[in-house]
């Protein structure tokens, strides 16, 4: 193990509020005390080493203060289960805006939504500048989903920058081909895309339709639907911005099944926003199947979870194996930790095989 992992984040929202607690939350604890994490050590790196080095919002509310203050800046709303999180001395900076905001936020109160703050935007140099100053390891993109542009800005700045890129976001940057191409180029590695909550309702669903392929029992029709109250969720009533969110969504399902179901048949996305849940998550899943004799089967299940701690969950583990690949001189897509932490992975495998091969990366004993 080298330092510490320095990190930057882009977009001080909820999941970037639950990683930063948690940051600080296990550092409390002694070693056999980390309960709630699916790796407690990678490669030397545990969740009390990383390092927050860098931040970018565009909210007035949490623009200019103290990492440790924006966090739990309006509109964030997720649970605070570590208030103590210390004065670190990083400013967040002002992001560049872009597609970052949907157009209908405006129209909703401002303790619901984004207040644009009127500071001077960071363009590409001055990130590009700002993590190689800080000498930033790795950077998390959490912006808005639908910011397309945005996402790709943040990506392009850490190639410049020489800094591993995990995107936690549903635009595909990892698992494109050509960007992928970009990392590996540079000796940069990269996890993506669209991060799957430690327990939430993509690997539930996954759970589920595994088990129905490992009995012998076709899916003839399947549903997932979510809300809550969260600004993600308020976000995607614009639903131009939700297309590749979907086929993200989808595919994490679809991929596990042999043959086609047919786009009739499957319906997975976001539903609706209902502000007084905040930061709750919940997610109704049905699954239709035929069991022995052609007879109809189905299975109903309700998920309720707080939806950035789920999310935080994976993050934390994809920006320690980005940090170890980038230890070892690894470059471009990983696709264990990809495959095991997001939903649009370069390459879907199994979560039990997944797993493995995490583990295996982890050990040394595969590359990627």
């Amino acid at each position: 193990m080298e330092r510490g992992v320095r990190l930057a984040i882009v977009g001080v929202g909820n999941c970037a509020s639950s990683l930063v607690q948690g940051i600080f939350y296990y550092k409390d604890k002694n070693p056999e005390d980390l309960k709630g994490l699916m790796f407690p050590n990678i490669g030397g790196y545990k969740p009390s080493d990383i390092e927050i080095v860098a931040a970018w919002d565009i909210d007035k509310r949490k623009v200019g203060k103290d990492i440790a203050e924006a966090i739990f800046a309006k509109p964030n709303c997720t649970t605070i289960f570590y208030p103590e999180v210390p004065k670190l001395g990083v400013k967040v900076r002002m992001g560049k805006v872009l597609d970052g905001v949907a157009s209908h936020m405006k129209d909703f109160p401002e303790d619901k939504t984004f207040v644009l703050a009127e500071e001077k935007e960071d363009e590409l140099e001055d990130v590009v500048s700002h993590l190689k100053e800080v000498s930033a390891d790795v950077l998390i993109n959490y912006v808005p989903v639908g910011s397309e542009e945005a996402a790709r800005f943040y990506a392009e700045a850490c190639l410049r920058a020489g800094v591993a890129y995990v995107n936690a976001m549903p635009t595909f940057i990892v698992s494109d081909p050509k960007w992928g191409e970009r990392f590996e180029k540079e000796g940069l590695p990269a996890v993506g895309d669209d991060i799957k909550s430690q327990l939430g309702a993509t690997i539930l669903h996954r759970t589920l339709v595994q088990l129905f392929l490992d009995r012998g029992i076709p899916v003839k029709r399947t549903y997932q639907l979510n809300f809550g109250g969260n600004t993600d969720f308020l976000n995607m009533l614009e639903r131009a911005r939700l297309k590749t969110k979907k086929v993200s969504k989808t595919e994490a399902v679809t991929s596990l099944l042999p043959y086609a179901m047919g786009d009739e048949n499957i319906h997975i996305g976001p539903s609706d926003w209902v502000p007084w849940l905040k930061d709750k998550k919940i997610a109704y899943i049905r699954i239709e199947g035929e069991h022995f004799g052609g007879v109809p089967l189905a299975v109903e299940v309700k998920l309720e979870v707080e939806d950035s701690p789920n999310s935080a969950g994976s993050a934390i583990d994809a920006i320690r194996c980005a940090k170890l690949a980038k230890d070892r001189g690894i470059g471009g897509p990983l696709i264990s930790i990809s495959a095991y932490t997001m939903k649009h992975p370069p390459q879907q495998i199994p979560d039990h095989l997944a797993r493995e091969w995490v583990i295996e990366f982890i050990e040394g004993k595969r590359e990627r």
